[in-house]
């Protein structure tokens, strides 16, 4: 929630800096993060019984990362959804409450954090769909039976699991929240439904009765208002299927594809009007609004499957997708794994995600914070330091001692609002 000092170990992308000096006495710098942390258990409320402690490695080696970042905004993915909230509760207050020193930085541990706000909804990943989704010949639906995710609106063994949290520093106008999450993919023109291709019909993968309840959103689609300096700033939070793990009807990519296109049409006024929301209002964002989509959107614009949605996201002419955000350490790991890495066309210094090499797609540029083009971004990075650094540590190498996702941060200059 004020100016900062980049870390040189972080990675950093700085641009615009003369048109914002000028403004700097007026105005506030305000960071936002995205992060998937992998904080998801094997069966339903198991997470909460680890955060319950202060002993679990992985969440304080994630807690560590983002308290050397200290994002002001931070949306965290794959962290599992609970009604009773103990589980996200328990994180803020055993660890990222709590200095960690997990790194042994010669610097001493990392300062703690607090989040006064934070949103959660429920997500479709583990939701029983009632149908053979994925055509294994069985529509599973009890979780923990073999092949049960495949068969829920959302891929997950069990309600919840790959959830989203948002953490702030700033008010959230929780009143104005609008989130998605039953907006069916059909309802979204020009969808791009799979198709069947044994049959001549087209888009007929799914069968008419699923698709009169299939939702678009695998997680969910936010639009989660917060009031910083005397205005509002929408942050649009997802985290789209990965375009893998299908066959040639290319279920997965397609649904990838339209999850990203939905904030595509969200900020573009003239083609936002059949979106709705799970209260019935229709339309997005109207134009001139303040906003930042976040979050593991699962698309390389370059690399692996799943370009073209991404990349038209990019593309938006209301979105200001320079700086890049960028580390020394991707681009180190990226020459030090090879494999598929060194077949890539993208520059590993945008890299997020360390996925294999060997029998894999090779690490990828997949997690985004994407200003609007009214914002001014001051600062950018991607938390992974190289392996000679201490703090390398938190990231690691497979097996991964925190996620295989990498923290990816920017620093946005906001005017301060007189009179509020």
């Amino acid at each position: 929630m004020c100016q900062r000092n980049p870390l040189s170990h972080i990675g950093i992308c700085v641009a615009q800096i003369t048109l914002v000096l000028a403004s700097l006495a007026s105005a506030e710098t305000v960071r936002f993060a995205t992060f998937n942390v992998s904080l998801y258990d094997k069966s339903p409320g198991r997470l909460a019984q680890r955060l319950a402690t202060r002993d679990d490695v992985q969440a304080r080696t994630i807690a560590e990362i983002i308290q050397r970042v200290r994002p002001d905004v931070l949306l965290l993915n794959e962290f599992d959804y609970e009604p009773h909230d103990s589980a996200i509760q328990d994180f803020l207050t055993n660890y990222l409450a709590v200095g960690q020193h997990v790194s042994q930085s010669p610097d001493g541990p990392a300062q703690p954090i607090e989040y006064a706000h934070r949103f959660r909804a429920a997500s479709n990943t583990g939701v029983s769909s009632g149908f053979d989704l994925d055509r294994d010949g069985t529509a599973q639906q009890t979780p923990g039976d073999s092949q049960y995710g495949g068969d829920c609106w959302g891929y997950g063994e069990y309600p919840g699991k790959y959830a989203m949290v948002l953490l702030s520093q700033y008010p959230i106008d929780s009143k104005a929240v609008r989130t998605f999450q039953r907006f069916r993919w059909r309802d979204m023109p020009a969808a791009r439904l799979p198709d069947d291709l044994e049959t001549a019909a087209p888009r007929d993968w799914y069968s008419g009765k699923i698709l009169e309840q299939f939702p678009l959103s695998s997680k969910s689609h936010w639009d989660v208002p917060i009031r910083i300096t005397g205005q509002t700033l929408h942050v649009l939070a997802s985290h789209p299927t990965p375009p893998t793990y299908d066959g040639p009807e290319d279920r997965n990519g397609r649904r990838n594809h339209d999850e990203i296109r939905f904030w595509v049409d969200y900020i573009d006024p003239d083609s936002s009007g059949y979106i709705y929301d799970d209260q019935g209002q229709r339309g997005g964002l109207p134009l001139g609004e303040k906003f930042v989509v976040m979050g593991d959107l699962n698309g390389d614009p370059a690399d692996g499957d799943g370009a073209e949605g991404i990349q038209r996201l990019l593309n938006s002419p209301h979105v200001n997708p320079i700086p890049i955000p960028e580390s020394a350490g991707g681009a180190e790991q990226a020459r030090l794994q090879g494999g598929a890495n060194a077949t890539h066309v993208g520059k590993p210094k945008y890299d997020t995600l360390d996925a294999a090499d060997a029998d894999g797609p090779g690490n990828l540029r997949v997690d985004y914070v994407i200003p609007a083009t009214s914002l001014t971004t001051l600062a950018s990075g991607v938390f992974w330091p190289e392996n000679k650094k201490r703090l390398f540590s938190l990231v690691g190498t497979y097996p991964f001692p925190s996620s295989d996702h990498r923290l990816v941060w920017i620093d946005i200059v906001l005017p301060v609002v007189s009179g509020q």
